[in-house]
């Protein structure tokens, strides 16, 4: 039977409906808000699988093309591979409800929520994390739920709940926050360096709307009625050896948690399990010794968690607030165009900084949010082998993975500069090569010094750190700087990256019910003076970019040209910068507001190059020297090409002091001659001479240009225009003599001659070209 619920959030009312789509599903839940929509499935498998000691869940958020009116771009036409906007968003909706099933289900959970439909104003991601928390809900699977999911983003200083696309473009913070009806459990996002007490803010106000969406929930469920949830197995009996095993085992493993050194300490630990087993061996049944080894690592999280909250100290000895050690090198690899090396403890991150060209820019394809497709100039990328904790395993680029190079890339892309202050394309790879803490704010560290080897003027310097939390209800302890088993045996998992001024980045997962505001509070002052002490070691090592990028380094020069000189660089047919590009031997684009940018592998190429762009829009000047090539010659001189794109007339009387007989005797086509600039007549064309071979004294400028009227648009006795109706006055580049001979019979008081006639024109002197044979 259809049931449907709404509430209003923001500036939108969300539906929540069932009943009505995909009804086989153990939990089915329709979304609506704006128009964009999602359906949220989930489903269970019908046996348990023995000896699970994880939730086996799955969470597969997809985007239809459809749902935005689109046909995908790849050649197949149809939805593909998970994009990585879909695994992040499947990891958002997956940490939250996982704490949430219970261990002892043991049946694969496979959750399945579809972007069915996109408005590209309302971003569908929490309305998929609330429908599929519905899902879960009303359904018969035990679920500890329900979860409510909310973005807060600050825009012009006011916070905004659930901000659209727009808005969230302006935004100068932005989270998703997650969490029940008692607690936060989730918080993802960003911000332009905010205060610790402003995200503070942000997430208290989340808190309040997920308990709306959370009351929501249980009126669906209840409206539903399913009925009863599927029974969870019952519980063993405990170990008739239970109190001796763990009183026997007790001490030794309070000597072994607290072995300096990872790998020293995980053996010590499964020495003191090994001989506990082999101690009691004749009193645990075969059956029973898995649950012998799981009292075992219960004891374990026993014995560090009241260290922790009895003593203050931690399983290396460390204090609560104390970070461990950390070492800076920077110009590790001698290739690379940026490179450093970050090791804290036994977290260690290679970070290499590579940079190019707009060409090699990322390009984000099918996008819901837009019709255009989006391209991305900064890219961080996470690579976690399993060299990196002493295994063997699998490579390549999973989940986690996505999800730490995105958290990492968060925290550094609002310090890298625009293109018009760096024009690369920055690609940023972090190898973890040790892995015993956070490794994704080690890459945040790391990559922040590579990048100012690389000589990225980046605006500040950011540095990452990652906070725990143990607690059992009366006590809690915040951590900073937390191991690998803090991680796994504590209460949270919250990493905070930022520059000396505020954050840049914020991850928090929480296994408890929530934390309350105090607790957040303190953790995010502890996180910050540890911020600003690994900055400070940073800083010692390298504080501000490299003056130059690499010789290694691609070589990107900019400059911008009027408008009205695009068509001039650019030439008939695009000849103009094909030529710059073939001699120059580097890549130009012209941008539609007259911006070049030149990008070559070697500087001396994008020097050449922006010479020669320079060159094609400049303007010709009377008296200046040029470098020149010879395009044609003729009989009357040769024409030079002496900016790109602009020939000028080289007579034969200005080549050489001495009398040339033949203009090829001296100039061949493609050799290269100095030539000066000493004419631009009233048509426009420009008559050169030979720099070497004559003075300035000997070479006056501009006397033809200056002293010649301009041309008018009189008559002759025949009725016709003089310019024969041409645009360009009747005359080819055949008729340039005839015309410096009018000119010069003009200025000696002498009617000009026209010189319509070829056979006339042989029999005074002149050649068919109309140029004259010689000027003696």
């Amino acid at each position: 039977m259809l049931q449907r619920v709404s509430c209003r959030l923001g500036s939108q009312e969300l539906i929540l409906e069932t009943g009505r789509l995909a009804r086989q599903a153990n939990g089915a839940v329709y979304a609506e808000y704006g128009g964009s929509a999602v359906l949220a499935t989930v489903c269970c498998s019908d046996d348990t699988i023995d000896g699970l000691d994880y939730v086996p869940l799955q969470v597969e958020y997809n985007e239809k093309a459809y749902a935005a009116g689109k046909i995908p771009g790849s050649i197949f036409k149809r939805e593909g591979r998970p994009k990585d906007r879909e695994i992040l968003v499947s990891r958002l909706i997956d940490r939250p409800l996982r704490p949430l099933f219970s261990k002892a289900f043991k049946r694969d959970i496979q959750v399945v929520p579809t972007v069915i439909s996109a408005d590209q104003e309302n971003p569908p991601d929490v309305v998929a994390m609330v429908a599929a928390s519905a899902a879960v809900t009303i359904s018969d699977i035990p679920f500890d739920g329900p979860v409510g999911a909310v973005r807060i983003a600050e825009v012009a200083g006011e916070l905004v709940v659930n901000p659209t696309y727009e808005q969230r473009a302006e935004a100068s913070l932005e989270i998703v926050v997650a969490g029940t009806a008692t607690g936060i459990t989730m918080v993802e996002g960003g911000a332009a360096e905010a205060g610790e007490e402003r995200m503070v803010e942000a997430v208290t106000l989340a808190h309040e709307r997920i308990k709306e969406l959370c009351e929501l929930q249980q009126q669906l469920a209840a409206a539903a009625g399913r009925g009863a949830k599927l029974p969870l197995p019952a519980a063993p009996e405990p170990l008739a050896v239970h109190d001796e095993l763990w009183q026997w085992a007790l001490p030794k493993m309070q000597e072994a948690c607290f072995v300096k050194g990872k790998f020293e300490r995980s053996n010590a630990i499964k020495e003191v399990a090994a001989a506990a087993l082999e101690q009691f061996a004749e009193r645990i049944a075969d059956d029973e010794r898995g649950r012998a080894h799981a009292l075992l690592e219960e004891l374990e999280t026993h014995v560090v968690r009241e260290s922790i909250l009895s003593k203050q100290v931690r399983t290396d000895g460390r204090g609560p607030d104390d970070i461990r050690p950390i070492t800076c090198e920077v110009d590790v690899l001698p290739r690379s165009h940026g490179s450093a090396l970050f090791t804290r403890g036994e977290t260690q991150s290679l970070a290499l900084t590579t940079l190019g060209s707009e060409g090699d820019e990322l390009r984000v394809l099918d996008a819901l949010e837009t019709d255009q497709d989006t391209r991305k100039g900064f890219m961080l990328h996470y690579n976690f082998p399993p060299f990196s904790v002493g295994e063997t395993g699998r490579l390549g680029t999973g989940r986690r993975e996505v999800g730490h190079g995105h958290l990492a890339e968060r925290a550094l892309e609002g310090m890298i500069p625009s293109k018009e202050e760096f024009p690369y394309t920055i690609r940023l790879v972090s190898e973890i090569l040790e892995s015993n803490g956070s490794s994704s704010m080690a890459s945040v560290c790391g990559g922040t010094l590579s990048l100012l080897n690389a000589g990225v003027p980046i605006r500040k310097s950011v540095a990452g750190i990652a906070m725990g939390l143990v607690t059992d209800g009366e006590r809690h302890v915040v951590l900073s700087d937390i191991l690998g088993e803090e991680d796994h045996l504590g209460d949270m998992d919250f990493k905070v990256a930022g520059t000396e001024a505020g954050i840049t980045a914020f991850q928090m997962d929480i296994k408890v019910a929530g934390v309350d505001r105090a607790v957040l509070q303190q953790a995010l002052e502890k996180a910050k003076a540890g911020r600003l002490k690994i900055l400070e070691i940073m800083a010692a090592t390298i504080n501000e970019p490299r003056r130059d990028v690499s010789d290694h380094a691609p070589k990107i020069l900019t400059t911008s040209i009027p408008e009205d000189k695009i068509g001039a660089l650019i030439g008939t047919g695009g000849a103009n910068i094909r030529a710059i590009t073939e001699q120059s031997g580097a890549d130009v684009n012209v941008g539609r507001d007259g911006t070049i940018t030149i990008f070559a592998r070697r500087r001396q190429a994008a020097e050449k190059a922006l010479q020669l762009v320079e060159a094609a829009v400049e303007e010709p000047e009377v008296g200046k020297d040029y470098a020149g090539t010879v395009k044609r010659i003729m009989d009357f001189g040769a024409f030079v090409e002496f900016l790109p794109g602009k020939e000028g007339l080289l007579h034969i009387s200005k080549i050489s002091r001495e009398h040339v007989d033949s203009v090829s005797d001296v100039l061949e086509i493609g050799q290269e001659v100095r030539v000066r600039l000493i004419e631009i007549d009233r048509l426009g064309r420009s008559n050169l001479a030979n720099a070497e071979a004559f003075s300035s004294d000997e070479l006056p400028v501009g006397r033809f240009a200056d002293s010649r009227p301009a041309l008018a648009s009189r008559r002759d006795g025949g009725g016709r225009p003089r310019d024969g109706g041409r645009r360009d006055g009747g005359r080819r580049d055949g008729d340039w003599g005839r015309e410096r001979r009018s000119d010069r019979d003009r200025d000696r008081g002498r009617p000009p001659r026209r010189g319509r006639f070829p056979d006339r024109d042989r029999d005074r002197g002149r050649s068919d070209s109309g140029y004259r044979r010689s000027d003696g």
